[in-house]
């Protein structure tokens, strides 16, 4: 039976609670600081997309697969973004519309 276990708890469960109150002094993030990130990486795939696209119609593209994947990405993550817009804005009609 090995008691020197024991100790090995008492370490562990303070390292816990050390845990614990760092993570409550770190700002969670909050819903607009999401949809703010979600919106960036949006926007910074739209660039490169039309930038893939310029270097498409003036010829600077050295891998043209790639070029059309960046293209594609942007058009899917636009298209994306414009359903969940849409999603929030039927669900907040839906709550709008329950009677209380």
């Amino acid at each position: 039976m090995n008691i020197g276990s024991i100790g090995s708890i008492d370490a562990l469960q303070k390292a816990i609670a050390q845990d614990q109150s760092a993570q409550s002094t770190t700002p969670q993030n909050s819903f607009a600081n999401v949809l703010s990130e979600a919106m960036g990486e949006l926007n910074e795939t739209q660039v490169q997309g039309y930038k893939a696209m310029q270097g498409i119609a003036t010829g600077e593209v050295k891998n043209l697969q790639e070029a059309v994947q960046k293209i594609e990405e942007a058009e899917l993550s636009l298209k994306l973004a414009l359903e969940v817009k849409n999603k929030a804005i039927g669900a907040y009609k839906e709550v709008m519309r329950m009677q209380v």
